[in-house]
């Protein structure tokens, strides 16, 4: 009987096995087209054996456990190259933007046109240099070239902008992701039990939401043993989930990091300031121990000196020259500008006194003048991990290098924040190379005031010093410059350069303004020496002022005066008798005094007897060659180019169309190798009709098989019931 009732177990066995497998098998089949579905099998394993005559006898078989088929393996690569596939279609799709904003800007007339169209303009000025009409048509012209440069920086801010918002999408969505495979972890905890009931969907409902997270950032998935152990870090380690503690990002605004030395003393009470915003990062490496403070006043012998990197350490700011800039530190009296951003010491407490102790040499700051990601560990602690890439193409592999928040980052700050600031560099060598030219000139009458257009921070500290705040100061010279002064009656009452030997440091001294040793104050009282000299009344003749930071000139009792030779570049770095005012792509514009008096246009020049000849176009010839001319127009990144303006913006145009074909081709480079291992994967666990048919009809076998033996072995025991003593 035991043995009949043995062959019983075994066909039950059998028939629950294969009732198992058949389940599995039409969950297969009605899962064909679910997104995300693992192909599911029963894991058979052959029953315990019994020890017996003749032999070992078996017990049928066991369902043991509902696996899925599915490769971590290949899906470790997949994530891999599916999160680059996703950063590259994210900048793609962004840059095109770009590449049609420029496109579509020089088909129907960009500044390409329109700058030609401006220096076009002044070379007709000079055959009618006193015709109005012509210099009505080149302010129109003008201010069409203004609008347009305008636009194309409004847009492409407008185009970061947007970044950001998708930026902060992306981070909501990583940490709502992280939260749901938190909570799915948390369920796999209550309901799996390990080698008996697994749960398949949960695991399939949390390598979707893997997936999903991979798009956003580049990812670990760390395992272990029957993946109930679950961490998710990112490529640089930072862990965001841990099982079902989740570690949140964070989209937050501007913010300074510092790391000090070893003893140094700075950080008892000292802080960095700053006010601005820029496209990237600020690395601020001390080089040379002082103060940073009221104690400077100028004078960098005292001051400790810091250096300046947009790519964290990998390269420093250089000037035009390709030497390598360095700054003083100030308080909030003596700040410096880097880039447009205002940067100073204090304390703690308090942004306006000066810390009692100066940084370090290797004291070192990071200055993030914008939006970015970070990563927090707890509620006080987190870390910047917002993408980055170095001046020679590299990721900062410390930060996030994929997904679309890579994507859109790398778009934000590193192509829009180069071509702006090409855009901005195209717009500062424009103002100069003209300003340069037309503020040695004359209209078609004499002035009566002019006040600068460029402020400075301290009207004590010599001008061409970092803490002066001039925006030029880079471009000033030791020279001198001519000055033309008349009376009510039309008359020259001299003419004479300016004398600086009251006010120049050097030994013996020198009667020339010197950048280095001259401040604004210096410059002021400079010009009141030289009128007290001709012989004018101060202030009721003539009389120069410091206005609100900016040189002003100002006669009275009809006295007009006029500008010469200016081998300094003061009068342009000043803003005086300038056609421009502003200093980048969104703050250009024609000086105001010229735009509301055509007549101040400079074309011709004064002569030596200080008069202005009927037909001079010297000033307008001077500007209209800037048109062919090679110029060396600086940017941060791109060092210095010696083109024209109009090559330098065909660069910019052309360097936007290749940035969009690289990102292109990385798309699709990235996208072909994450097809492929997705469809490894789907090979693997992906539904097949035909296969599960297949596994339909030999299951429905074995379950018959099985039905068969029950019935054999009844038949079995009714022949042994039947027999009769």
């Amino acid at each position: 009987m035991s043995g009949i009732n043995n062959i019983m177990d075994i066909a039950r066995k059998g028939l629950f096995a294969s009732q198992a497998a058949i389940e599995v098998t039409g969950q297969n089949i009605s899962n064909v087209n679910t997104v995300g579905y693992s192909r599911r099998y029963v894991r058979l394993e052959e029953s315990l054996q019994l020890d017996y005559r003749p032999g070992q006898i078996g017990m049928g078989v066991e369902a043991a456990e509902v696996l899925r088929h599915f490769d971590r393996f290949i899906e470790t690569n997949y994530l891999d190259k599916s999160t680059m596939q996703q950063r590259y279609d994210t900048l793609f799709g962004s840059l095109k933007s770009v590449d049609s904003l420029l496109y579509e800007s020089e088909k129907v007339g960009g500044i390409s046109s329109y700058l030609s169209q401006f220096f076009g303009d002044w070379q007709k000025l000079t055959s009618e240099t006193d015709n109005y009409a012509v210099r009505e048509t080149l302010l129109s012209d003008t201010n069409n070239l203004l609008s347009v440069i305008h636009q194309a920086d409004a847009q492409m801010t407008r185009m970061q902008e947007q970044a950001n918002q998708f930026i902060q999408q992306d981070v909501d969505d990583v940490n709502r992701i992280l939260e749901k495979i938190a909570g799915i972890n948390g369920q796999l905890k209550q309901v799996e039990i390990p080698g008996q009931n697994n749960a398949n969907a949960l695991r399939d409902d949390r390598d979707r939401l893997v997936r999903e997270l991979a798009g956003k950032l580049d990812i670990n998935v760390i395992t272990r043993g029957n993946e109930q152990d679950f961490t998710i870090t990112t490529k640089a380690g930072h862990t965001l989930l841990q099982n079902e503690q989740t570690f949140s990002l964070k989209f937050e605004g501007p913010r300074v990091t510092s790391s000090l030395v070893a003893g140094s003393t700075f950080g008892a009470d000292g802080k960095l300031y700053f006010d601005g915003m820029d496209d990237f990062e600020y690395t601020i490496d001390f080089v040379s121990a002082g103060t940073a403070g009221s104690e400077y006043s100028g004078d960098p012998t005292t001051a400790a000196m810091f250096r300046v990197s947009l790519d964290g350490g990998k390269t420093w700011l250089k000037d035009d020259n390709g030497v390598e800039l360095q700054f003083p530190a100030g308080d909030e009296a003596h700040l410096v500008e880097v880039r447009g951003v205002k940067i100073w010491f204090g304390q703690q407490g308090s942004s306006t006194t000066p810390p009692s102790n100066g940084p370090e040499v290797g004291d070192d700051f990071i200055v993030a003048p914008k939006s970015g990601v970070y990563w927090y560990q707890d509620t006080s602690t987190s870390e910047n991990i917002t993408p980055q890439i170095y001046a020679n193409g590299e990721d900062n592999n410390r930060r996030i290098t994929g997904g679309s928040l890579a994507g859109f980052f790398n778009f934000r700050d590193n192509y829009i924040g180069q071509y702006r600031d090409k855009l901005d560099a195209l717009a500062k060598e424009l103002i100069w190379s003209v300003n340069s030219i037309h503020s040695e000139g004359a209209g078609l009458k004499k002035l009566s005031e002019a006040t600068g257009t460029y402020q400075v921070f301290d009207s004590t500290v010599p001008l061409a010093n970092d803490t002066s705040g001039l925006f030029f100061r880079d471009k000033l010279q030791s020279g001198n410059l001519q000055f033309y002064a008349y009376d009510n009656t039309g008359a020259m009452v001299g003419t004479q350069s300016l004398d600086f030997t009251a006010y120049s440091s050097k030994i013996p001294p020198d009667a020339n303004f010197d950048p280095e040793d001259n401040s604004l104050e210096d410059v002021r009282d400079a010009f009141n020496d030289m009128f007290a000299s001709m012989g004018l009344a101060v202030p009721a003749d003539m009389q120069a002022s410091i206005v609100n930071g900016s040189l002003r000139i100002a006669s009275g009792n009809g006295h007009t005066f006029g500008f010469g030779q200016d081998s300094t570049g003061l009068l342009a770095g000043l803003g005086i008798n300038t056609y421009f005012s502003g200093t980048s792509a969104r703050s250009i514009e024609i000086n105001s005094a010229v735009a509301s008096n055509t007549s101040l246009i400079n074309a011709g020049h004064y002569n030596g007897a200080g008069e202005i000849n009927e037909g001079d176009n010297l000033i307008a010839s001077d500007i209209a060659a800037l048109k062919d001319k090679k110029l060396d127009i600086h940017t941060d990144f791109g060092g210095t180019a010696h083109q024209t303006l109009s090559e330098f913006y065909n660069a910019l145009v052309s360097s936007v169309g290749g940035d969009t074909s690289s990102a292109q081709f990385n798309f699709s480079y990235q996208n072909s190798l994450a097809q492929d291992l997705d469809a490894q994967q789907q090979s693997l666990s992906g539904v097949n009709l035909d296969e599960e048919m297949s596994n339909l009809i030999k299951f429905q076998h074995s379950y018959t098989a099985a039905a068969k033996l029950i019935s054999t072995a009844d038949q079995m025991l009714q022949t042994l019931l039947g027999l009769k003593p």
